[in-house]
């Protein structure tokens, strides 16, 4: 986080740099901070899902894969 004062606040040019950079500015006046500068950021969209359905659809086909049926048979199978 950057820091500067109401002086420095005259120098737009490395203001308008910093907070374009997404750099916090804290604005101080004798050693205390009396604000902040905080750069806008643009809405993100929201992410899409990828659709497993079709993508599970696409490896195996129709098939039915028994997999809990299988996992608990090999830890059986593990006990003794």
């Amino acid at each position: 986080m950057k820091s500067i004062t109401l002086r420095q606040l005259r120098d737009t040019k490395r203001v308008k740099s910093w907070l374009r950079a997404g750099v916090h500015i804290e604005v101080r006046e004798r050693g205390e901070v009396i604000g902040d500068l905080v750069p806008r950021t643009p809405p993100k969209p929201p992410a899409e899902w990828p659709d497993f359905e079709a993508r599970a659809k696409t490896i195996f086909g129709d098939r039915i894969i028994p997999a809990v049926e299988m996992l608990i048979q090999d830890r059986e199978d593990e006990r003794f």
